[in-house]
C-alpha cells in the first residue's frame, strides 16, 4: 500500500503504538523529502503530547541513525567507545576523556556538538585551537582515530541526516522537550559512530536542561534503555551541574583549564573526580579487563593522555606544540580583571545556568545560530560553593573584548552568586543508571 504521511500523524495523535514500519517510512520520506516539514512538526508535536513507549523510541532512533551513513570500524582491534553529555558550564570532560581512554587502549571517535542555549560545546572550545579542523573529511577523521586513537570532531552532513532536519523543526515548533524526542536525536547521532560501548554524562542541577533530579532521572534511564535496545552497550552517570564543574568557563579558557588539568599543573576536584569516574565507566563497558579506575589514573599521572591530546590536535591540523607553548596560540581578551564578591560571607548556591549566561553575554556563545563565537572570553578562577568570601575577594577572572560586554557579564556574574548559611549538599555523582538486565 502507498505510504501516508497523515496516518502516521492521526495515529500518534489519537494516542496509538506506531509500528516500527510506520516510523521508518516516516523518517524515511522526511530524509528525501516526501514528508514535509509541516507534516514532521505535526509528528513531534503528536510525540510531544502522547510521547512514545520505549520500543517506539528504540525504533525512531534507529531509524534516524540508519537515515545516512553508519560508520564501521571493523578494521581497528579495539572497541570503540564514545561519552555523551547533556550540557552544562565548565563542562570540559571530553577534552581529557578521549585522551585517557586513548592511552588505555580503546578507540574514541567522539562527534560532538556546539554550544546551546547557556552551555558550552565541544567544538567550539577546539575551535579556540589555531588550524584544529573539527569538520574534517572522513578520510582525516578515520586516519586520526587509527594512529592517535581518538579524534574529537563535529557531525558531518551524512551522519544522522534527519536528526538535523527534525531538531531544526522541533527548535522553532516548541516540541523540544520531550524525552523521546530528546533520546532519539542524542543517541541517533552517537550511534551513527559504529560504537560498541557509550557512556553518558547526564546533568542535573541549576546549570542543567533537566534541573531536577527526577526529571535527569527519567532521560538518563530512557537513554540507558534505548541505546542498549539498539545494541549499544550503554550506561549512564547522573551527575552535579548546581557549579561549574570546572573553574573556567568560556571556550579558549576551558581548553588551557584542559591542558592544566592533562599535565598536572591544575586540576579541578570536582573535575578530577567525574572524569575519572566517566572514563573509567566507559573502559568497563568496553570490556576492560582489571581495575579499569587505577588505569585511567595511570594514564592521567604517566603523561599518556597528554600525549594523545597533543597527537590528535596535530593530527587534526592543531600546532604540534600546542601543549608545550599554548600561550602562543591561544587569543587573549584585551580586558582581563577580577569580579569580587558583593559582600562578606559564604557561597550559599549558584546560578549555573546565569554564569553561563554571562559567557554568552561577552561573546562566548551564541544568540543566534548564525552568531560567530569569541573565543578569548569567559570567566576562569571561579569559586564553588562553600568557599567563604568577602569584598577583597575574587568570585572569578573575567575575560572580555569591551567595556559594554564586561559590565553586562560582572553583573551577571554576581547576580548568580548567592551568599549565606551554606544550603544542602548535592552530590557530584547522584546516581549510576545502569541496562536492566533481562533474564
Amino acid at each position: 500500500m502507498v505510504f501516508l504521511p497523515q496516518e502516521v500523524i492521526i495515529h500518534k495523535r489519537d494516542g496509538e503504538v506506531l509500528t516500527r514500519g510506520e516510523i521508518t517510512q516516516f523518517i524515511a520520506g522526511l530524509t528525501d523529502g516526501s514528508v514535509s516539514h509541516a507534516q514532521a512538526a505535526a509528528f513531534a508535536m503528536a510525540v510531544f503530547f502522547r510521547d512514545m513507549t520505549l520500543t517506539e523510541r528504540v525504533a525512531l532512533t534507529e531509524a534516524m541513525r540508519d537515515s545516512g551513513t553508519v560508520l564501521d570500524w571493523s578494521e581497528l582491534d579495539g572497541a570503540i567507545v564514545d561519552k555523551h553529555s547533556t550540557g552544562g558550564v565548565g563542562d570540559n570532560v571530553s577534552l581529557m576523556l578521549a585522551p585517557i581512554l586513548a592511552a588505555c587502549g580503546v578507540y574514541v571517535p567522539m562527534i560532538s556538538g556546539r554550544g546551546l542555549g547557556h552551555t558550552g560545546g565541544t567544538l567550539d572550545k577546539f575551535d579556540a585551537i589555531p588550524g584544529y579542523t573539527t569538520q574534517p573529511d572522513n578520510a582525516l577523521f578515520r586516519k586520526a582515530v587509527r594512529e592517535v586513537g581518538c579524534a574529537i570532531i563535529g557531525q558531518t552532513a551524512d551522519l544522522a541526516p534527519a536528526d538535523k532536519i527534525l531538531y531544526s523543526i522541533r527548535d522553532v515548533t516548541g516540541t523540544v522537550e520531550n524525552v523521546s524526542l530528546i533520546t532519539a536525536s542524542i543517541l541517533s547521532k552517537k550511534l551513527a559512530a559504529g560504537l560498541g560501548a557509550l557512556i553518558l554524562d547526564v546533568k542535573t542541577g541549576s546549570g542543567a536542561f533537566m534541573p531536577t533530579l527526577d526529571r535527569s532521572r527519567d532521560l538518563a534511564r530512557s537513554l540507558v534503555d534505548v541505546a542498549n535496545g539498539a545494541g549499544t552497550r550503554t550506561a549512564a552517570l547522573i551527575t552535579d551541574m548546581n557549579e561549574p564543574l570546572a573553574s573556567a568557563a568560556g571556550n579558549g579558557l576551558e581548553i588551557r583549564n584542559a591542558v592544566e588539568f592533562l599535565t598536572g599543573a591544575h586540576r579541578d576536584p570536582r573535575l578530577l573526580e567525574v572524569t575519572l569516574a566517566l572514563s573509567a565507566a566507559a573502559l568497563e563497558l568496553s570490556g576492560f579487563v582489571g581495575d579499569a579506575r587505577q588505569a585511567c589514573e595511570r594514564a592521567l599521572s604517566s603523561g599518556t593522555a597528554t600525549e594523545r591530546f597533543s597527537m590528535m590536535v596535530a593530527a587534526l591540523g592543531g600546532p604540534a606544540d600546542f601543549v608545550e607553548h599554548m600561550d602562543q596560540h591561544l587569543a587573549k581578551a584585551p580586558i582581563i580583571r577580577d569580579v569580587f564578591a558583593p559582600g562578606e560571607g559564604t557561597i550559599a548556591s549558584i546560578d549555573t545556568r546565569g554564569v553561563g549566561m554571562g559567557v554568552v553575554a561577552l561573546g562566548g556563545g551564541r544568540r543566534m545560530p548564525t552568531d560567530s563565537i569569541d573565543h578569548a572570553v569567559g570567566f576562569d578562577r571561579l569559586l564553588g560553593l562553600g568557599a567563604r568570601v568577602d569584598t577583597k575577594t575574587p568570585l572569578a577572572r573575567l575575560h572580555a573584548r569591551d567595556e559594554a560586554s564586561a559590565a553586562d557579564a560582572t553583573a551577571r556574574l554576581m547576580a548568580a552568586y548567592h551568599l549565606g548559611e551554606a544550603g544542602p549538599s548535592h552530590p557530584l555523582i547522584a546516581e549510576r543508571v545502569d541496562p536492566v538486565e533481562t533474564p
